[in-house]
Order: C-alpha cells, then structure tokens, then sequence
C-alpha cells in the first residue's frame, strides 16, 4: 500500500513540474505559441494594460525572453519596463512619459486584442519562416526576435510587425517587415 501512495504523490508531483514548465519560455513560435505568450502578459498586467513595446527574443540556451513597456493608466504617464524570462518577470526600469499638450497619453500607447495582438505577430513568423524555407532553401529557421513597432506618433495605421530569423546554423539573418494586416513591407538580410 505504501508503495501505491508513494507511487501516486511521484506522478503528482512529476506532473505539476511538467505543467508549472510551459509559460512563455517555452511557447513556439507560431499564431498559438504567441497567444499563450499573449494571455501569459494579459494575466500579469491585466486585459486593459496600455503598451509602448512588446517583443519576444527567442535565446537558445534558456528560451524566450518576452520585453513590455507597460502601463496600466496611461495619464499618469507613467511606465514600467518588464522582461520575463524562465517564466519570472522582473522590473527593468520606470519611465516617465512626455506627450503633447492636449494630447492623451492612450494615443500614444497601444492594448493587446483583436486590432494588434500577439496571435497575429506569431502568423507572421510562420508565414517568414515557410517564405525563407521556399525561396533561401534555409532548413528550420529560428526566431531571433518578433515585435511590435508602434509610430511614435500615435498613428496605429502606421504599426508594423517585425520578424527577425536567423538560420538554424548561424550566418545572415533576415528581416521582415509587416503592415498591420499582414501585408509584407519588406524583407532584408
């Protein structure tokens, strides 16, 4: 009998290990990798958290690394600088925001949902990574880093979806640049 419950609390446990190590660390980069990632920093900072900067910069050894520039009331101008890493966020830096008179902080920021999101970035990933296989015959090109580039004036048209892939094996890395809707702007290396 003590063998069974013994037996019993080990599978607990291994599972609770296995399920506590997903998180955004280890989400792949795709649409539902990156919409895990992007209810991982709703659940943090909250559904209507205001943003200047997200991105994902994915590391070899430990994984990916997912940066905010976030703010949960965009008036007081003020704005917290966070990167979770192994699944812990951390506080990098506060900053304090300047915008035009009679202007609103919110219009320079942006929320994570159905206009910009994290799913839609992830597509995009997808999307470079077959364009790279197909026309640079590249084997499985990795994620250096996806993000968000929002204009500084506040003119959410004007947002752009940057993917930056680098081959499997190091060398040249590739650099596209997306509208809001998905539209390719342009592709570097």
């Amino acid at each position: 009998m003590k063998k069974a419950t013994l037996s019993i609390v080990l599978l607990v446990f291994i599972t609770t290990l296995v399920s506590c190590g997903g998180g955004s660390g280890n989400q792949e980069a795709t649409a539902k990798g990156f919409s895990e990632i992007e209810k991982e920093i709703k659940s943090e900072f909250g559904e209507d958290a205001y943003f200047t900067d997200v991105n994902i910069v994915y590391n070899e050894s430990i994984g990916n690394i997912v940066g905010v520039t976030v703010t949960k009331d965009p008036e007081s101008l003020k704005m917290g600088q966070w990167n979770q890493t192994q699944g812990k966020w951390t506080q990098n830096s506060e900053i304090t925001l300047e915008v035009p008179e009679g202007t609103k902080a919110a219009d320079y920021m942006y929320q994570l949902g159905d206009e910009i999101s994290l799913s839609k970035l992830g597509e995009l990933v997808e999307k470079s990574k077959k364009q790279l296989e197909g026309e640079k015959n590249l084997d499985n090109p990795t994620l250096a880093i996806a993000s968000i580039i929002f204009p500084k004036n506040g003119d959410i048209t004007k947002t752009e979806y940057l993917v930056d892939l680098k081959p499997e094996t190091g060398g040249t890395s590739f650099q596209f640049s997306y509208k809001l809707n998905g539209e390719l702007i342009k592709m570097d290396y």
